[in-house]
């Protein structure tokens, strides 16, 4: 049994979906591992990662609008707004979502379904650089 991590850093553009999987399955593919199970933790609290449909853009269309609709920018209900009026809806968005995803490694591959992808999910409009801690353990 062996491990390996790496830190990941994102640019993002503002509140969005943002795709990496191809530079995980890259990383992965460096490691040499066969088998094992990698792990993603994300080192902020107004971001998240999610598992989603990487083939219809609707999807990630439709999963905005949800949350737009859950966690409005701006609710005066919010005492925390110290970064404006996307600050505490940012983090609400994370905390219902997830900071850390777990993907299984088989012969070399990411067990992820036909349709899956992996994605940081900005909830800030302002541009960030995002780290994302990636952990490797199998063999």
């Amino acid at each position: 049994m062996r491990q390996c991590s790496e830190i990941l850093m994102l640019e993002t553009a503002g509140r969005g979906l943002y795709v990496f999987t191809d530079r995980i399955v890259r990383w992965v593919g460096q490691s040499g591992f066969s088998d094992g199970l990698l792990t993603l933790f994300i080192q902020h609290t107004s971001a998240s990662l999610v598992v989603q449909e990487n083939y219809d853009p609707d999807v990630q269309a439709d999963l905005e609008r949800f949350f737009a609709r859950l966690v409005k920018d701006g609710d005066p209900m919010f005492a925390h707004s110290l970064e404006g009026p996307d600050d505490m809806p940012a983090h609400v968005r994370a905390a219902l979502t997830q900071t850390q995803l777990s993907v299984p490694l088989r012969q070399g591959q990411l067990a992820l379904g036909t349709w899956q992808g992996i994605y940081l999910y900005e909830h800030r409009f302002a541009p960030q650089r995002r780290k994302i801690v990636m952990h490797l353990i199998g063999e």
